[in-house]
């Protein structure tokens, strides 16, 4: 490659990587937890990089990005339970503190679904898009993760 190439190429990267870690990390942060999910998304992102050429002319590249850090983070993890951080109650006015540990009781696919299209307001399409799977798949966890969010949360109060 001559110089031209080699800095369209790093051009194009540096601007995938701008508007695609975010989106990779969030769902991902909730699945296996902050610390966890920074590693594993530079690791991936790195792997991106090394692949270039054919990552870039994947159908979905954030979706393999956001499935090569998923399967480093799992590698990663040490323990099954997550960490969530709590948010800022100056922040977050209408915030029931218990929210966050019935999150942390969901399933995986159920806590990242809930997250990224209530707490971070994608749509389904986006949602389904990064991670890789239908919307009909998204829907179901979101679904399920609701219900269970609903019962474990109605169960508090009653108890």
């Amino acid at each position: 490659m001559d110089g031209t190439q080699d800095a369209d190429r790093l051009e194009a990267f540096t601007t995938f990587v701008a508007t695609t870690q975010r989106r990779v990390w969030l769902p991902l942060c909730v699945e296996v937890g902050a610390d966890t999910a920074d590693d594993a998304v530079a690791h991936a992102l790195a792997y991106a990089w090394q692949h270039w050429d054919r990552v870039a002319t994947m159908a979905n590249p954030a979706g393999y990005v956001y499935r090569t850090a998923q399967r480093q983070a799992r590698r990663q993890r040490r323990h099954r339970t997550v960490d969530l951080p709590r948010p800022d109650d100056d922040h977050q006015p209408d915030f029931d503190p218990r929210l966050v540990d019935a999150l942390a009781r969901l399933t995986d696919h159920q806590r990242v679904a809930v997250f990224v299209v209530h707490g971070c307001g994608w749509t389904l399409r986006e949602a389904a898009e990064l991670l890789d799977v239908s919307i009909s798949t998204l829907r179901n966890h979101l679904a399920r993760g609701m219900a269970h969010l609903r019962t474990l949360m109605e169960a508090d109060v009653n108890a």
